[in-house]
């Protein structure tokens, strides 16, 4: 299982595109993508491929996201994304 940490680089945190952006290059992997939000109340990951699971992190700029995953090179691309200020 491969897993990083990332800080969320996005203006608007998680939330609608960036949510949606993150979710559809999810979506092309085959394996299991999960986010966990650093010190959230529910320390359970949910599904990245899921733009609405993940605004329920309610994950604002700045804030530490875990990225799991089988595939480390899924792990490495939404991480990537994650970093990014997606909603410029």
């Amino acid at each position: 299982m491969a897993s990083k940490t990332v800080t969320v680089g996005s203006s608007v945190g998680l939330h609608a595109r960036p949510a949606a952006i993150i979710a559809e290059a999810a979506d092309g992997y085959d394996d299991e993508i999960t986010l966990t939000l650093v010190g959230g109340d529910d320390e359970e990951g949910v599904d990245a491929a899921s733009s609405l699971m993940i605004m329920t992190l309610g994950a604002e700029k700045g804030a530490e996201v875990v990225v799991t995953s089988d595939n480390a090179e899924a792990v490495e691309a939404i991480a990537a994304l994650i970093e990014k200020d997606l909603d410029a």
